[in-house]
Formats: C-alpha cells, structure tokens, sequence
C-alpha cells in the first residue's frame, strides 16, 4: 500500500471508542478524504498526491472497513450510525490538530459526510459528495431498477449473519462482482488497489462491519434524517454533488435536486464516467475540487 502513496505517513488512532487508520500527507488547508462500499481509502491514490499540494489530505478507512475497527453491531445498529461513524473522524481531525476541515467523499463515506455537516456544522466548512442521492430519497423512491442494480443494499441489511456467511465464503469474489458488475467493469482498478480491497475485505469482522453499515442507514439513520427534515435543520456549508452519468444513481434518481431539498448553498453535475469518479475520472475529478475547494 505504500508505493499508492509514498509521501503519506501512516497512523492507526484510538478515538470514539474503536482505532481508525489514517494516511495523512501534504501541507496546508485541511481535507478529509472518506472511501466507500466495497472499498478503503486506497481509493484515493490516483487524486490524493495532487491535492496534497495544497491540502493537508487526511484519509481513513470507516469504522468496520480496511484496517480500522470492526466492533460487534449493536441491537439498534447505533454504533455503526452515521452519527457514530462522523463523530470518529471528528475526533480524528481533531487528533491532528485540525478543528476545522473540508470534506471530499465517495459512497458510504458521503453518507458520513451528510451527517458530519449537520451534527458538526462549524467543524465542516465545504464538502463534495461523490455519486450518492440522499438516503432516505434513496429508500423512499426505490423503484424495480434500483433494486435490481443496488442489490445489495437488500441484501447486507438481512439479518446477522447470513450475509455475513456468505460473503465469508468467498470475499475475493465478492469485491470483484460488487465493482465488477458496475458500468465499467474491472477495469479502472489499479491491480494493487484492487488487492488492497480484497485483503481488507478478508479480514475477521469486516463482513460484519459493511453489514452493520447497511443495516444502521436502513434503520436508525433513516430515523435521524427524517428528525432533521422535520426540523429543517438543513447543510448550509457550500456542497458540491457530482455523479456518474453512466451510474445507477444518475439513471435512477436526481441528485442535484434531492440535495437542493437538503442544502442551501448547493451545486453539482453529472460527470462521464460511472460509481467510482475517484478511479474512473481523476483528472476531471480534480479539476472540479480544487476550483470549487479555491472558490468557496
């Protein structure tokens, strides 16, 4: 993993309760990086380098991902929340020092960032979110070609542990139809990225994690999301939503818009390429951060 990012130091940091690894590198305003499903933060080795020119670019893997805790879920999924999971990089960023930060992320790690912008406001200054429509517009308009093509959203949010067992079966194989079945197959992935997402993938406890992931944003994160729409306590730090335009997203829902019913400062597009942006398109990926991180 070190040749991805050869300029990075490695970290693995106690905070919330569970150790969360993080890479951080570069020099100047902070930038949280944060991966998604099936993934680590090896995600980023195609744009972390060039941000870290003008970013202090702090990556981690998400509670029960990669090489951070993987703990047992609880009854009600709490300690798998998003709630949860934003409140340890909270305290992670502010381990180095850092009280406030943008946010840059992909996936279940935009999912984080949607709840670290609204429990930690003045912590979260600006944030891109990558190929996500909000969770709860997700679940309440699924419709048969969502289902069919996020099939597994239906299926790790099963109750413990048959999914577990399955993908424990055979992990490797898992990771590679999860990434492989999207628009652009295997392709865009570094063979050493993708080995990384299947070592990690393989470790004790991580089937559970992802599952617990799932089952919290089916069930209690749909709970606080809707407390905040009820409250019109909405993000209104500048955001920045980019998507796939060959992406299930894209096909199925319309993120700008959904977004605009949650944010007040927001903007976004769709971009050619498929789910994965950071792997599929990092030029254009670049170019849309780092105007839009210089602008706000």
């Amino acid at each position: 993993m070190n040749e991805l990012f050869p300029n990075f130091e490695s970290h693995l940091i106690e905070v919330n309760g569970v150790k969360i690894m993080a890479r951080k590198g570069g020099a100047g305003r902070p930038l949280l990086l944060l991966h998604g499903h099936p993934q680590t933060h090896a995600i980023w080795h195609r744009v972390a380098p060039q941000l870290a020119k003008s970013h202090s670019v702090v990556m981690t893997d998400l509670r029960g991902y990669g090489d951070s805790s993987k703990p047992q879920g609880l009854n009600d999924h709490f300690n798998y929340s998003k709630r949860t999971m934003a409140l340890d990089q909270i305290e992670l960023m502010r381990h180095f020092g850092f009280s406030e930060f943008d946010v840059l992320a992909h996936d279940r790690g935009a999912r984080v960032a949607h709840r670290l912008a609204l429990d930690h406001p003045n912590a979260v200054k600006r944030l891109v979110l990558l190929d996500i429509a909000p969770t709860l517009a997700m679940y309440e308009q699924t419709s048969n070609q969502f289902a069919r093509s996020y099939w597994h959203w239906f299926f790790l949010i099963q109750a413990a542990p048959l999914p577990e067992r399955l993908i424990e079966a055979n992990p490797a194989a898992y990771v590679r139809d999860v990434l492989g079945r999207r628009s652009a197959g295997l392709a865009p992935f570094d063979p050493r990225a993708l080995a990384e997402y299947v070592r990690c993938m393989e470790l004790p406890g991580t089937a559970h994690g992802i599952c617990e992931d799932y089952r919290a944003s089916a069930y209690i994160d749909l709970v606080h999301d809707q407390l905040d729409l009820d409250e019109k306590n909405f993000m209104q730090q500048p955001l920045m939503v980019l998507w796939g335009e060959q992406g299930v997203v894209h096909q199925c829902f319309e993120p700008l818009k959904e977004w605009s019913k949650l944010a007040t400062n927001v903007q976004g597009q769709a971009m050619p390429c498929g789910h994965y942006i950071p792997e599929e398109a990092p030029e254009l990926l670049l170019k849309q951060v780092q105007l839009f991180l210089e602008a706000s």
